[in-house]
């Protein structure tokens, strides 16, 4: 293979992964000269000139003529004379030799091995390349189609046929994607893994539902709000804190939108994850308030050494705040950054009130459990029927019922 051969096709190939072109000469250089000291020991003294359009490769050796009997003649940038004159009869001492090198004086081996290093080398630019330009994307939306359902993780791929990878862990718990389908994800993080790039994608991160809001909400796009702090359980609720310097701007009604057309789009996108926008604020009795939405805080205490705060609420609102799986109170300590303890505001009643688990060395367990079936889990909240009514609610026999009026009573006596 000549050198016009080898340029031409390597340069054919680099073109084809978009290879600019001082690139493409900067590898065939350094591919050349590593030829040239793999046979020469050293490449300082020679010159490669390389025409990539029209293939055509000049490699020089430069040595500086010597006398035959020069302590220097055996430098790798010196030339004797008489070998000089093998070259030119008319060269002279002090004179430089300007000797051309062609590729076949390489060996045929060396040429071979010369095209399988620059397609090699493309490859590896090609991942660099490739890892440089998702690093760049971290952390923003990408569109990308499903191609390959494993049991870990779904492999997808981008509009230049890059392999993108998203975890289970990284999917909502109700995605379900079909090979085919367009996912939407934001870059997660990109690394190199046996000097290939993984990317890894992700739809649970806060992170994605921002850039969600950037999408939907051009107000966040532009600056206008800010989104102060989103916490999430992906897949069942998210609250998100937003804040507007400019007062003219109701920073949760614009998120929200004209009959929540912009939240809905965010919402489906997340598989009906529902959303409480919070509007931000530095007071924390005022924040903690708004981050146990949709529950009425009655009233609450701070512990800012222990970072914890006690909030009381009437009894109806005590299982909103905390709300279904516990999610409510859990994304509300989070968005805060205190430790949230949930407590029923009693009225004079309910205060003289025992729970029927007190009673739990003086009456059967199943007996409380069946007790709590009916709504009864207070020692008032039974004395406060007949006998005839728990005979009617309950399975228990007169005798036991007899017995549960005793011990109840007896207690309240003392």
């Amino acid at each position: 293979m000549d050198a016009k051969v080898l340029i031409e096709s390597f340069a054919e190939f680099a073109k084809s992964k978009n290879v600019d072109r001082p690139t493409m000469i900067r590898i065939l250089e350094d591919v050349f000269r590593a030829m040239i000291r793999k046979k020469f020991e050293t490449d300082e003294n020679f010159d490669v000139t390389i025409n990539a359009d029209k293939g055509d490769l000049e490699i020089l050796r430069i040595r500086e003529i010597v006398e035959d009997n020069s302590e220097d003649i055996w430098d790798f940038d010196k030339i004797s004379l008489t070998d000089a004159r093998k070259i030119e009869p008319d060269f002279e001492v002090g004179e430089d030799v300007y000797e051309k090198i062609e590729l076949e004086e390489f060996g045929r081996r060396a040429v071979m091995m010369a095209r399988q290093t620059l397609i090699q080398k493309i490859k590896d630019l090609e991942k660099d390349l490739l890892f440089n330009q998702y690093e760049e994307l971290v952390g923003e939306i990408i569109s990308a189609e499903v191609y390959q359902i494993l049991g870990r993780e779904t492999l997808l791929i981008d509009g230049e046929g890059n392999e993108l990878i998203l975890p289970k862990g990284e999917q909502i718990t109700k995605d379900r994607f079909r090979k085919g389908d367009s996912v939407r994800a934001i870059v997660h993080k990109v690394e190199m893994v046996n000097g290939n790039p993984r990317i890894i994608l992700s739809r649970t991160s806060p992170i994605f539902l921002e850039r969600l809001f950037e999408n939907e909400v051009p107000e966040v796009f532009d600056g206008l709000i800010t989104i102060r702090k989103i916490v999430r359980e992906p897949g069942e609720r998210a609250k998100v804190a937003v804040e507007s310097y400019d007062d003219r701007i109701d920073p949760v009604g614009a998120c929200v939108g004209m009959k929540g057309s912009r939240i809905h789009a965010i919402v489906r996108e997340l598989q009906n994850e529902n959303i409480d926008v919070i509007n931000y604020t530095d007071n924390l009795d005022l924040y903690v308030s708004r981050a146990l939405s949709p529950a009425k805080v009655s009233s609450l205490v701070v512990d800012k050494e222990n970072k914890r705060i006690s909030v009381y609420l009437k009894p109806d609102q005590v299982s909103m705040a905390i709300g279904k799986g516990g999610f409510n109170i859990r994304l509300a300590s989070r968005l805060v950054g205190f430790e949230i303890d949930v407590f029923r505001e009693l009225n004079d009643y309910e205060e003289e009130d025992v729970d029927l688990e007190e009673f739990g060395d003086e009456i059967d367990n199943w007996v409380i459990g069946e007790l709590k079936k009916t709504g009864l889990d207070t020692a008032k909240s039974v004395l406060s029927l007949t006998k005839e009514d728990l005979l009617r609610r309950t399975e228990l026999e007169e005798e036991t019922i007899d017995e549960i009026f005793r011990i109840l009573k007896q207690e309240f006596e003392q």
